[in-house]
């Protein structure tokens, strides 16, 4: 009886993880699908499965096609513009730019993990964001971001470099590693 309940709890061990992956990303897609499906496609008398998603996906790749454009850029600059002005809408946008262009823009900011040290023998892992922070008349201080595990948020700490030890690890790895609460194993590449 005893080794039906391990294999029982080995196989949710297995199971777990996969369905919880699939079912996230099954309710993202199908929010997705059926708001598009709804806003583009509700004058069809037919509902065709998927649609919404290639519809996104093809104004997506067309938004950013015209996003690069020399011409419309001045356009879209000056969309941004009003956004920038107007009160709390601001805050939220530029928030959100910023942290999305931090994973996948230009201006890549989680690609240089550290071990902060927070005190003795007591450490974190966290990402250098910032080194000059001379705009907050700081001169001996760089910017970490560490991620809570199993969330979508972390803390910003402004500790001295002294305090930091540069991981030779992957950026993603990593991060894999804070989100999974230590459990995610990564290998260690010495680059």
């Amino acid at each position: 009886m005893k080794s039906i309940f391990n294999y029982f709890f080995r196989g949710l061990l297995f199971v777990l993880p996969i369905f919880a992956t699939f079912y996230v990303i099954l309710v993202i897609v199908n929010w997705a699908n059926n708001t598009l499906n709804t806003l583009l496609f509700s004058w069809l008398p037919f509902q065709i499965p998927g649609l919404g998603l290639i519809s996104a996906f093809i104004l997506i790749v067309l938004l950013g096609m015209a996003v690069s454009w020399a011409f419309s850029r001045p356009i879209f600059s000056y969309f941004e513009s009003i956004i920038a002005r107007t009160p709390l809408v601001k805050i939220i946008y530029t928030a959100f730019k910023d942290f999305t262009e931090a994973f996948v823009g230009d201006k890549k900011k989680f690609n240089r993990p550290v071990l902060l040290q927070l005190f003795e023998g007591v450490d974190r892992i966290g990402f250098i964001t910032e080194e000059d922070l001379a705009f907050l008349d700081i001169e001996s201080k760089v910017a970490v971001y560490c991620p809570h595990s199993y969330n979508f948020s972390g803390n910003l700490f402004l500790v001295e470099s002294g305090r930091l030890t540069p991981l030779h690890i992957n950026p993603a790895d990593a991060m894999k590693f804070v989100v999974s609460a230590g459990v995610t194993q990564i290998e260690n590449n010495d680059g």
